[in-house]
């Protein structure tokens, strides 16, 4: 059983990462810290944790844990990744683990160093619609991939929202810029050599609020948008010379029309649909992770697969800067 400690009560903890953990086959939520133990407190009272700390320090040097997840501001997960496998912990830490590729060498050479697993949480990886398109997209079921369309969308401009603090790390493409990036490396294998992008800031917070993307991976091209300023949308689509794969929730599962991958074939005459009920992505990563730090058979997210991602990122950011081609 993997004993877990949680870094901070961050929302996304509280909402979805904490219940899956509770629920998690090979894992068990064992502590939580914050800087105020009287919030930590008041987190395990609600979600019956046993071990309390008003620290992350403390929280790390407790024989009470094996491994912790980490939901801080994005400007702050390197540092805690890296004490954290400094005190022998595994981690899973939120996406994006680091505010660069470069960054990310650091954090190879700790979990090599300390004999750890460190594992950017993509939740979406372990979801069995993402199984079924990768499947799907490698076996040919739609031909020769073309054309990869993404958008993702939501609408927040609440300025104490770390999503709208550049100081935290905030910003529209290291948010959800990664979920096109990522699914489409997933179920494809591929990845994409150079890419354009337009970039939109926000006068007030500083922060990326919109980019439309353009990514060349050489057979078929990735185009996406998102935002933290639109209506919210989620939506993706694979396309080829024989059909196309929808994904009706590709990210956040379990709303809009629920979990579905849709196959269309090339004369849009027939259409086969694989439906997933009452999926948690967030307890199958937890699972994962376990099985992982196990030593047993597991696709958790390496942090070699994290640098090709973030690679991408990055480029995003350069792109929009210079307004051409820019290299991943």
């Amino acid at each position: 059983m993997l004993r877990i400690g949680v870094l901070s009560t961050a929302l996304i903890g509280r909402n979805v990462v904490v219940p899956a953990i509770q629920k998690a086959n090979g894992a068990a939520l064992a502590a939580i810290a914050s800087r105020s133990k009287a919030r930590a407190r008041a987190y395990a009272d609600h979600f019956g944790i046993p071990n309390v700390f008003g620290s992350y320090e403390d929280l790390l040097a407790s024989d009470t844990i094996d491994a912790v997840y980490i939901p801080l501001p994005t400007s702050q997960h390197i540092e805690w990744s890296l004490k954290a496998a400094a005190a022998g912990k595994h981690v899973l830490c939120e996406k994006p683990i680091s505010l660069n590729a470069k960054q990310i060498a650091a954090l190879i050479k700790a979990e090599k160093k300390h004999k750890v697993l460190i594992s950017e949480a993509f939740m979406v990886t372990y979801h069995p619609q993402w199984l079924k398109v990768r499947e799907l997209v490698r076996g040919g079921a739609i031909g020769k991939l073309r054309q990869v369309d993404a958008a993702f969308t939501y609408f927040n401009k609440d300025p104490k929202n770390m999503r709208n603090r550049p100081e935290l790390g905030g910003g529209v493409i290291p948010d959800i810029g990664v979920y096109p990036t990522v699914v489409t490396r997933f179920a494809t294998g591929k990845e994409p050599s150079r890419l354009q992008a337009t970039v939109d800031y926000d006068p007030k917070f500083k922060t990326d609020r919109y980019a439309s993307v353009r990514a060349d991976f050489g057979d078929f091209e990735l185009t996406f948008y998102i935002s933290t300023q639109l209506a919210n949308r989620q939506t993706i689509a694979f396309h080829g010379d024989k059909g196309f794969i929808e994904v009706s929730s590709p990210f956040n599962s379990n709303i809009y029309e629920g979990d579905e991958v849709r196959l269309h074939n090339v004369g849009h005459s027939q259409t086969q649909v694989f439906r997933y009920v009452g999926i948690d992505q967030y307890r199958l990563e937890i699972e994962a992770f376990a099985r992982a730090v196990a030593g047993k058979r597991s696709e958790a997210f390496s942090l070699e697969d994290s640098v090709k991602n973030q690679r991408v990122i990055d480029a995003i950011y350069a792109a929009g800067k210079s307004g051409g081609w820019e290299k991943v």
